[in-house]
């Protein structure tokens, strides 16, 4: 008998025993009910939490994560929705320039866009540097901010919204793509996009906004390339990759407030933390989680990239570069009551029941801070066996 028919047979044995103790387990798990009842709870204790351990940074109006602090402007508008506000995180311009220059583009960001409803938040940049919206550390603070406004504000995680003018257009080419995964949609007004990817804006709506003659930096010739470059990726993929690209005709780095018309287009859409469909590519800033996924964090690199999809209770893997991936599962996602397969390029690698865990949503919520992801099952499959 040949060795790779021995290494067949191995596979088929670990998929069926994978299976046999995952039904097992499943008769031991919460019903879907009872799973959703006690995400109810889990988030309230979440959020209740999240408020004690912000309030004296939510009293002083400041955001605190590592070593950074960020201070915070905000205004709230309009009437609240039956599902949540809405909240608006609007990056100042300057950059390099002194602290006074970038304290005068701050006060100008307050009051720059007004949503009709939401809560508008605009920080003051920790940093007084060019890259001062997406150094390495500013994502947890990110991640921070949006904690304590569904905390103390009850923003809908799903309606976040990004924005930024000039040094916050910079930002916002690649914030936006790096935590893709938080944003309902975004939209840059500005800025230069450097060499930033823009793979991994499939589930992330997004508009760009820059005067046709705002020619510094090569602002108006590279913005337009990625208009382009994302009306290609939406035409190999249709469902994905929705955006709009305005080079306005006449008009220099202001564009007498014509961008303003992207909040209204902004607000039609909101986050879905369930995507059926995956692309997701490392970039210079390492980031172990995207959506439902999680990558080992020991094999992080630039250009790792992974592509599935999920339809009908099986997620198909494409395309990915790591030794395993783990799946947060949600009955938003998948039936957990029914088997579930995950193939690799054909190959499976499990089929069977998952168990819905309290503990396993206590675990989600917390990895991710986010509420939005009270996932009641977890799934570790190995690709390169």
């Amino acid at each position: 008998m040949n060795a790779s028919f021995l290494n067949s047979l191995q596979r088929a044995a670990l998929i069926l025993a994978a299976a046999l103790l995952a039904t097992s387990a499943h008769a031991r798990g919460l019903s879907r009910r009872k799973a959703e009842e006690q995400a109810k709870q889990l988030i309230a204790e979440w959020c209740m939490q999240t408020r004690q351990l912000t309030a004296d940074e939510w009293q002083q109006s400041l955001v605190k994560s590592d070593t950074l602090t960020m201070p915070i402007w905000s205004a709230v508008y309009g009437e609240r929705p039956a599902d949540g506000r809405s909240l608006w995180i609007s990056l100042h311009g300057g950059g390099s320039a002194p602290a006074s220059v970038n304290d005068q583009q701050w006060e100008n960001q307050k009051r720059l866009y007004r949503p009709a409803e939401g809560v508008y938040i605009a920080p003051r940049a920790p940093y007084n540097d060019w890259d001062m919206w997406f150094k390495p550390l500013l994502d947890g603070l990110y991640e921070r901010l949006i904690a304590m406004c569904v905390a103390h504000l009850d923003v809908n995680p799903d309606k976040v919204y990004l924005l930024g003018y000039s040094a916050g257009g910079d930002g916002l080419w690649r914030m936006a793509p790096r935590m893709a995964d938080h944003w309902a949609a975004a939209s840059m007004m500005a800025g230069h996009p450097g060499d930033v990817s823009l793979l991994n804006l499939r589930n992330t709506p997004f508009m760009i906004w820059c005067g046709a003659d705002d020619a510094a930096y090569d602002r108006n010739r590279r913005d337009a390339e990625r208009g382009l470059q994302l009306d290609s990726l939406q035409r190999t993929d249709p469902e994905g990759y929705r955006h709009e690209t305005h080079i306005m005709q006449g008009m220099g780095h202001w564009m007498l407030r014509a961008d303003t018309l992207a909040l209204p287009w902004m607000a039609q859409y909101q986050r879905n933390p369930y995507p059926r469909t995956i692309v997701w590519q490392q970039e210079e800033v390492l980031r172990q989680h995207f959506y439902w996924l999680t990558a080992p964090a020991d094999e992080l690199r630039r250009y790792q990239r992974v592509r599935l999809t999920c339809q009908d209770n099986v997620i198909d893997i494409s395309e990915c570069s790591y030794s395993q991936l783990t799946f947060w599962l949600s009955d938003r996602l998948v039936d957990l009551d029914r088997r579930v397969t995950v193939r690799y390029q054909g190959r499976t690698l499990f089929h069977g029941r998952l168990p819905r865990a309290a503990e396993t949503m206590r675990e989600c919520i917390a990895f991710h801070a986010d509420p939005a992801y009270a996932c009641p099952a977890r799934l570790t499959v190995s690709l390169h066996r």
